[in-house]
């Protein structure tokens, strides 16, 4: 199978394993689920989805050549996913605002009801060693560590809203290199363009207004639906489009859903105000500290530069909103 992928390019999949997962209902489900969510009114044209990014994990991995068991992990990472990507951490109360935790919470259960296992098993893979992430420390370590899930969707969203093209994917892969499992940085320098490029990311498209903005006014519109049950909780484990029109059916006749819709589009204004606000609302801030060689020895960029210190404990921390409505 030939896959053309945006950030990589061209690569032949082959392994008989991840072809048959690339095909299950499961996985094939990903490709409904936008990576930035509701993206129409907020970031138009970034319509990548969550099987675009997982591909990318699993090709990140393989170029750096990863045990095909963490590409496996890698691949199928996000498979638990629900609808609208992070929105479900301000629909249901066992998520989280602050963290977007409710996807890896669910993971292991997700995927043990899935097609996946007796796939793995069919290859004589160890379903649970796959599902342990301490085994993989190139594809998954948390904040503000490098690892694979970082790299893909930091460079695949800076290429999808063009703040970055491919000679600049080019140039951070040529100067990232794989040591002692760990993401490290040929040079300080490369290891700080693509921190700062990082920190650009997170303050424009992940913990900001706008983002808190659809994070909110989707969660709201969803969990409405719930709550009148024109949707049912086992719906938001489909895909983005039938979730929407499902609900869709049930506009024209109430009041309530048309104000939440409005607001989710757009239509309404919206403004941030301490003050005097209708909802009070977290974004979760990433920012990263990578690993690069400095002077024959690997270092983090905060070892060597004492601003992006203060930075790291600034940008780590939650971003919070209060958001009021217009009529």
């Amino acid at each position: 199978m030939k896959y053309n992928d945006r950030v990589y390019g061209e690569f032949e999949i082959r392994k008989p394993v991840v072809l048959e997962i690339l095909k299950t209902p499961t996985f094939q489900r990903l490709k409904g689920i936008k990576q930035f969510a509701y993206f129409i009114p907020y970031f138009s044209g970034a319509d990548h989805t969550r099987f675009e990014h997982s591909v990318g994990v699993y090709l990140l991995l393989r170029k750096y050549k990863a045990s095909i068991e963490e590409q496996l992990a890698g691949l199928i990472h996000d498979v638990s996913h629900a609808v609208f990507s992070h929105v479900i951490d301000y629909v249901l109360p066992t998520g989280s605002e602050k963290e977007h935790t409710h996807q890896d919470d669910i993971f292991e259960e997700f995927v043990r009801n899935s097609e996946i296992p007796s796939i793995l098993k069919k290859y004589s893979f160890d379903l649970d060693f796959i599902l342990d992430d301490k085994n993989f420390p190139l594809k998954e370590r948390e904040l503000p560590n490098l690892c694979a899930d970082r790299i893909d969707y930091s460079l695949r969203d800076a290429v999808v809203c063009k703040e970055l093209g491919r000679e600049g994917v080019n140039y951070f892969l040529e100067n990232l290199t794989v040591t002692d499992s760990s993401w490290v940085f040929k040079t300080f320098e490369v290891a700080k363009k693509y921190s700062e490029l990082f920190l650009k990311i997170n303050l424009k498209y992940y913990c900001g207004l706008p983002t808190a903005l659809m994070f909110r006014t989707v969660g709201d519109y969803l969990k409405y639906a719930l709550k009148k049950r024109y949707i049912e909780e086992v719906d938001l484990y489909t895909t983005d489009v039938e979730v929407l029109s499902k609900i869709a059916t049930h506009l024209n006749g109430d009041r309530n859903l048309k104000i939440f819709f409005a607001r989710m589009n757009k239509k309404v204004k919206a403004s941030n105000n301490p003050k005097d606000f209708d909802v009070h609302v977290f974004c979760k801030s990433r920012v990263v500290d990578p690993l690069c060689f400095h002077k024959g020895e690997i270092k983090r960029i905060s070892d060597l530069d004492k601003d992006w210190k203060l930075i790291l404990e600034e940008q780590s921390k939650p971003k919070e909103y209060f958001i009021k409505f217009g009529t």
